[in-house]
């Protein structure tokens, strides 16, 4: 059977769930869980992320869910979503560089050995900049730039501006909107959301 993927530079390959390589829809029940998954992976070491968005049956995008790697070391992401509306659902895979959690893991390094701390400093207060602007407005992206800020100022000792970044506020605030590039999604996959009677009925006949 032919893979659903999408080859960019954060390839998303073997789609799941998806019934004759996407022609005809995966089935569900209404308030079931379904487990979507794909193989996410990137070459070289750069962290990545990975969601699901959902286009409900009237056409409306969301909500989008955030994915994790499913077992260490397999590049097998997953997120496991709920569906409360009867209809033909969309989903599609996003997979995504993410810049700020490679620039941690560095830090961890770096900052800690004091190795270039200002510089690495600098890289973080950037890239929390980068992360505020294109959060929507509310307490969120405030908190975002007040991190960038904080970053940025030479004027605190390194170990402060550096546990500015590491806040659980902070780790929140990234959850919901993280900073993504280059993203790319895989070609949507149709789900039919249908009565539970209905497809105890079709299994049953």
């Amino acid at each position: 059977m032919k893979s659903t993927r999408a080859i960019g530079r954060i390839p998303v390959r073997d789609v799941e769930p998806r019934v004759e390589c996407g022609r005809r829809p995966a089935k569900a029940v209404v308030g079931e869980t379904v487990r979507i998954s794909a193989t996410v992976f990137r070459e070289g070491h750069d962290a990545i992320g990975a969601n699901v968005v959902l286009k409900s049956p009237e056409g409306a995008r969301g909500p989008w869910t955030p994915m994790r790697e499913l077992a260490p070391g397999t590049d097998r992401w997953g997120a496991d979503v709920a569906l409360e509306a009867l209809g033909r659902w969309t989903f599609t895979v996003e997979a995504w560089g993410d810049p700020i959690t490679t620039w941690r893991r560095n830090a961890a390094i770096k900052i800690p050995a004091g190795i270039d701390a200002g510089l690495v400093l600098e890289e973080g207060g950037l890239l929390h900049e980068k992360a505020a602007a294109r959060a929507p407005r509310g307490p969120q992206r405030t908190l975002l730039r007040e991190t960038a800020k904080k970053l940025l100022d030479d004027s605190t000792s390194v170990a402060e501006r550096y546990a500015a970044a590491l806040t659980p506020e902070v780790d929140e605030a990234l959850a919901r909107f993280p900073l993504r590039e280059l993203v790319t999604a895989s070609e949507p996959l149709p789900l039919l959301v249908e009565r539970e009677r209905a497809l105890y009925g079709a299994w049953y006949e």
